[in-house]
């Protein structure tokens, strides 16, 4: 008959081991004792063994010898269940599984909310010691780790790993569904989620999206908050990259240079969007026309021709516009405002772009060529009334005698709307009336290149220029 074991029971938490040695070993848990010393640091700890395996550190000794991947380790256990797969401790809330009991320590203190490591700076807590090292470096503004590439610093090891891929070019994080590739881990998680869920919804507005920080950047503009502070001009911000991009506005700093043209830009998006004028790239295609656009905004403003959307509303007539700036520019004709100066002659537009017609007068400039029989205009509307001529469209029916004209209806009905200041004489078309003013001011806007000689018609200068009559009318 054999010898009932006997138990040697801790009178602290009244766990009971066969071995008195095993006991002992226990009791230093409760009395905190870490009788065994590192000579070389001076770290202490409560078993011999661990002491062993620290001093290993030291001495860079690595006996344990893996049969799988010929790896060397100062601990082989751990290592060996990569290979098996085994992950022997088992979350008691949700089930999740791990090879280290550290890292479930780690992980449980995501359900309990334990952040048990403090920053003696700014109080900030964190359930990681590692997070919390890494934080302190804020504080010290320590950078110790260096790209051996470009001299860059950082005060993480794996905020360098992550750069030094922006060097080698590698993407070793591989998607499933879509086949595309990321160079972080972090950046092939996020790009997951797309495929599959938003598992963060806002409380306010019942939102979902696919990444936390995206729902805290979200939330800000449901509390108004701005954290992020401009040293320079006092600007501040909901978010940390848009004050980064902000602060380069005061260092007129471009970091992004095109490739084609050496352009550069403050920002990665605005080099993007200037690249599609090189490669022609038109991504934004619209549903009702399969028109196509290099930039979403010009998309969204095309869309409004279709769906007829006027949002923007005058307050003094009523009328009402597609564009914020069709809007604006409509409202100058009710305050008289002519913001717009030519320097050569003074005169004074309400639209930019009325006065950069109005500077090919002085310039000569025609930009709008007719590709049939290549006549030059200085307006690209004059330039489609002439391409009406070898097209023989005539868009525009008279409803008295059936006819096509661009403007004809006005002969039968007799109306001339355009009358002039000077001498009371009517005109049916607005352009008309300009051309007679001029007999009144004596303007004369029309210059010869060959000749330098005024005159009050374009076409008349055009004509003499190009059928080289400039001798013939001097010496007449």
């Amino acid at each position: 008959m054999s010898k009932p074991a006997r138990r040697h029971q801790c009178s602290y938490c009244g766990k009971c081991f066969k071995r008195l040695g095993n006991l002992k070993r226990h009791g230093l848990v409760h009395t905190g004792e870490k009788p065994y010393h590192c000579s070389q640091c001076g770290k202490c700890f409560s078993r011999s063994g661990h002491l062993k395996k620290h001093e290993r550190i030291h001495t860079g000794e690595k006996p344990f010898y893996c049969s799988q991947c010929g790896k060397c380790f100062r601990a082989l256990k751990l290592h060996e269940r990569i290979h098996t797969g085994e992950k022997p401790y088992h979350c008691s809330q949700c089930g999740k599984c791990f090879n280290q009991s550290g890292t479930l320590k780690q992980h449980e203190r995501i359900h309990t909310g334990e952040k048990p490591y403090h920053c003696s700076q700014c109080g900030k807590c964190f359930n990681r010691s590692g997070h919390l090292k890494a934080h302190e470096l804020v504080h010290t503004g320590e950078k110790p780790y260096h790209c051996s590439q470009c001299g860059k610093c950082f005060n993480q090891l794996g905020s360098l790993k992550q750069h030094e891929l922006v060097h080698t070019g590698e993407k070793p994080h591989h998607c499933s569904q879509c086949g595309k590739w990321f160079s972080q881990s972090g950046d092939l998680k996020k790009h997951k989620r797309i495929h599959t869920e938003k598992p963060y919804h806002c409380s306010q507005c019942g939102k979902c999206f696919n990444q936390l920080g995206t729902l805290k950047q979200h939330e800000l503009g449901h509390t108004g908050e701005k954290p992020y502070h401009c040293s320079q001009c006092a600007k501040c911000f909901n978010q940390l990259w848009t004050l980064k991009q902000h602060e380069l506005v005061h260092t007129g700093e471009k970091p992004h240079h095109c490739s084609q043209c050496a352009k550069c830009f403050s920002q990665s998006r605005y080099l993007k969007k200037h690249e599609r004028i090189h490669t022609g790239e038109k991504p934004y295609h619209c549903s009702q026309c399969a028109k196509c656009f290099s930039q979403s905004r010009y998309l969204k403003k095309h869309e409004k021709i279709h769906t007829g959307e006027k949002l923007y509303q005058c307050s003094q007539c009523g009328k009402c516009f597609s564009r914020s700036g069709h809007l604006e520019a409509h409202e100058l004709v009710h305050t008289g405002e002519k913001p717009y100066h030519c320097s050569q002659c003074a005169k004074c537009f309400n639209q930019s772009g009325d006065l950069k017609k109005h500077e090919r007068i002085h310039t000569g400039e025609m930009p709008y060529h007719c590709s049939q029989c290549g006549k030059c205009f200085n307006q690209s509307g004059d330039l489609k009334k002439h391409e009406r001529i070898h097209t023989g469209e005539k868009p525009y029916h008279c409803s008295h005698c059936g006819k096509c004209f661009n403007q004809h209806e006005r002969i039968h009905t007799g109306e001339k709307p355009y009358h002039c200041s000077r001498c009371v004489k009517c005109f049916n078309q607005l352009g008309a009336l300009k051309q007679h003013e001029r007999i009144h001011t004596g303007e004369k806007p029309y210059h010869c290149s060959q000749c330098g000689k005024l005159w009050l018609h374009i076409w008349l200068a055009y004509v003499l220029q190009t059928e080289k009559l400039c001798d013939q009318t001097q010496s007449k």
